[in-house]
């Protein structure tokens, strides 16, 4: 079988960082990008005939349903799924968060899913196989969560969405899991006040952030064939450190 990836937010760092690993394990890597930068345009090219990268703007609806669009013309029919797309969290008190910010959260990261879940589960179902895996966050594994409500609003409805996915289509060869690592060192947090980022370097046993490289390995474990007893499951990856 033709093993066919969609990869959103691909241009991010842990989507290059996950290319540059695995590529050689599918026949076309289709590549979602809202903003291109000079390092995604190096790796499409060097993986050029394999990576088919696709701009959209996820914050806006009808770009989603082109983007679906715009993979089933080309004829590829996807056999894995790998949902990076989130916009950057920002520490901010509840009472200062504003309605637009929960569903510009929930477009990008919730909404879009769907839409492409709809789109191509038919098709997983018919072949009898799928891997699906969702990027959350430990921000619904720790108890007390704090000054980033949209953002868990958001992960937490991802994290419903899987669990309800993966046990409707458990009987037909497809998984759906999810993976919530602790902060990681990527641009992700250049929005994230440093002192913030600095406590949770010294938090957890390890005494630093995660990196890709800490995450790499279980994501490829989800996303391949050995994984077929596994889903509904979210996974924390932490290094200890249970605190935000």
């Amino acid at each position: 079988m033709e093993k066919v990836i969609v990869i959103t937010g691909a241009s991010s760092d842990i989507g290059m960082a996950y290319i540059n690993e695995n590529a050689q394990e599918y026949s076309k890597i289709i590549a979602h990008y809202h903003h291109e930068s000079e390092l995604f345009t190096r790796l499409c090219h060097q993986y050029e005939g394999k990576v088919l990268p696709i701009q959209a703007d996820f914050g806006n609806q009808e770009a989603v349903q082109q983007f679906v669009v715009k993979i089933e013309e080309t004829g590829l029919t996807p056999t894995h799924i790998l949902h990076l797309a989130s916009p950057v969290t920002q520490s901010v008190k509840f009472h200062k968060s504003r309605v637009e910010e929960y569903q510009f959260m929930m477009q990008v990261s919730v909404y879009s899913i769907v839409e492409i879940l709809r789109a191509f589960l038919p098709a997983m179902q018919k072949q009898k196989f799928g891997r699906i895996l969702l990027m959350l966050s430990a921000y619904v594994e720790i108890p007390d969560p704090r000054f980033a409500a949209p953002y868990v609003t958001a992960k937490y409805a991802l994290l419903g969405l899987m669990k309800d996915v993966a046990a409707e289509y458990a009987a037909k060869g497809i998984t759906v899991n999810g993976i919530s690592p602790q902060m990681m060192e990527t641009k992700f947090l250049k929005d994230v006040p440093e002192l913030i980022v600095e406590q949770q370097r010294l938090a957890g046993p390890l005494r630093r952030l995660l990196q890709k490289e800490d995450i790499l390995p279980m994501m490829r474990l989800l996303l391949s064939d050995e994984a077929a007893a596994v889903t509904g499951e979210n996974i924390g990856i932490t290094g200890g450190n249970h605190i935000l």
